[in-house]
């Protein structure tokens, strides 16, 4: 399975007021395992970036003034994400930004460029209600180093969003069928993918078991039964015969 983890900077929050993508990343995934392969690339938006949204960035109209400019670098990008799934953090964002500027281009959006998008924060809210999913949060809570995270930039959120994506599904091994030849006849065979990454392991600290402890209250008080999670961790014992 080919998945792409994308991310954007752009100019301001909404481009129906006319703010612009700046930069664009995209990092290749290949049955869960990172290629290598990635597009990396500054655009001229045509426009100065809003003030705080180029307090997040830190990329300046004078640098991006002999950049290219989206319809120049719009086939380049739908050649490297087509067919894949795209994986983003916060979807709607990124998707509104490159729909927008594809639509401006005279090319196809990304719902008929790509067959599915896969938006990590919805993810990651399932997998952790009540907590903050932002990047930098899920980065320290996944053990992934985001240490030269100073500005965000599109080519480093996308690489520690994979990082984060592989850890967050990481009991996802994946079965990949293939396609073999065996004295002129198919056969089809299965084979176990290995994670690109294993986890580390670590101990919990006081707080962090206090925290699991009251969540698995919690969930049982709201389900009125003892969470399966007890169950195993408690098994009740055989009665005698």
């Amino acid at each position: 399975m080919r998945q792409i983890i994308l991310d954007t900077e752009t100019t301001g929050l909404e481009p129906k007021q006319g703010h612009r993508i700046l930069e664009l990343a995209c990092v290749e995934l290949l049955d869960r395992r990172l290629t290598k392969r990635h597009l990396h690339l500054y655009i001229n938006p045509e426009r100065e970036s809003d003030e705080g949204a180029l307090r997040v960035h830190g990329i300046t109209t004078d640098f991006l003034a002999d950049k290219p400019k989206f319809d120049e670098i719009a086939d380049e990008f739908i050649s490297f994400v087509e067919g894949a799934e795209l994986v983003i953090h916060n979807a709607p964002f990124d998707v509104g930004f490159l729909n927008a500027e594809l639509a401006r281009a005279g090319k196809p959006l990304i719902e008929e460029i790509c067959p599915s998008v896969l938006d990590t924060l919805v993810m990651a809210k399932d997998l952790r209600p009540g907590k903050r999913n932002n990047l930098d949060a899920l980065c320290r809570d996944f053990g992934v180093d985001n240490s030269g995270r100073t500005f965000h930039g599109a080519l480093l959120d996308s690489e520690l969003l994979a990082e984060v994506y592989l850890q967050m599904t990481r009991g996802q091994d994946s079965l990949v069928m293939d396609l073999e030849s065996d004295s002129g006849s198919n056969q089809l065979a299965t084979e176990h993918k290995e994670l690109s990454a294993r986890p580390s392991v670590r101990q919990l600290s006081e707080e962090e078991d206090s925290l699991h402890q009251q969540y698995l209250a919690d969930l049982e008080k709201a389900n009125k039964s003892p969470s399966l999670w007890v169950s195993l961790l408690n098994p009740p014992e055989a009665e005698a015969v």
